[in-house]
């Protein structure tokens, strides 16, 4: 959290009131492929890196169906899953949400297309004001249907030319999930006049309601 609050910091102060690292909205389509929806009640996860972890928390938290949402570490070693040590770049962890939902009250389709339109997939190991492969665009599948779903969507997005750069998100298997430090979890309810938050994280949960209201909570 120190480094990216001093970096951010940083950047503001030189880049004055041009800087800000809100995703540009876009007209996300419905995925045309996705996994078996269920009448009964029950659970599913899902996990997913789109940049800073509290971001896409803080959106996942707003979702009709969503059981929980958790930050945490992916990609790496459980030696590793240390946010000092993931800072670093060379962890090959990447800051992920585990979202755990109910598949009869929404989808893992549903959870794709909210992902993308809250972050931006076409850029490669960064997010707006964070840069490292640690806040690389990545999908971790559990299955081969959340494989299959993932990869046909981003394919649907590339086809439409929904954004102006091809995807580069990562669709790789989900080895393991590393919770992440108390104080990142819920960071954005907890802080919600912090700057990173106001300028990144909170347009975020704005475009959600906008999109989807019928998928707000």
């Amino acid at each position: 959290m120190r480094n990216r609050l001093a970096f951010f910091s940083l950047l503001c102060l030189s880049a004055g009131a041009a800087c800000s690292g809100a995703t540009a909205a876009a007209t996300i389509p419905t995925p045309a492929v996705d996994e078996a929806r269920t009448t009964g009640r029950g659970e599913r996860t899902a996990v997913f890196a789109g940049g800073c972890f509290w971001g896409i928390e803080g959106v996942f938290d707003h979702v009709k169906g969503v059981k929980s949402s958790v930050s945490g570490y992916s990609g790496g070693t459980q030696a590793t899953a240390q946010y000092e040590i993931v800072s670093t770049g060379r962890t090959g962890h990447a800051e992920s949400v585990q979202v755990v939902y109910d598949p009869s009250l929404t989808s893992y389709g549903q959870l794709l297309q909210i992902f993308f339109s809250v972050h931006d997939p076409t850029e490669l190991n960064r997010q707006g004001p964070d840069d490292g492969p640690q806040y690389r665009t990545a999908i971790f599948y559990a299955d081969e249907e959340q494989k299959r779903v993932a990869e046909a969507y981003i394919d649907q997005l590339n086809r439409a030319k929904v954004f102006k750069q091809r995807i580069v998100t990562q669709v790789v298997p989900l080895k393991a999930f590393y919770k992440a430090e108390d104080y990142h979890q819920d960071y954005l309810a907890h802080h919600p006049n912090q700057p990173y938050i106001v300028i990144n994280d909170l347009p975020k949960v704005a475009q959600l309601r906008q999109q989807f209201p019928q998928l707000y909570k």
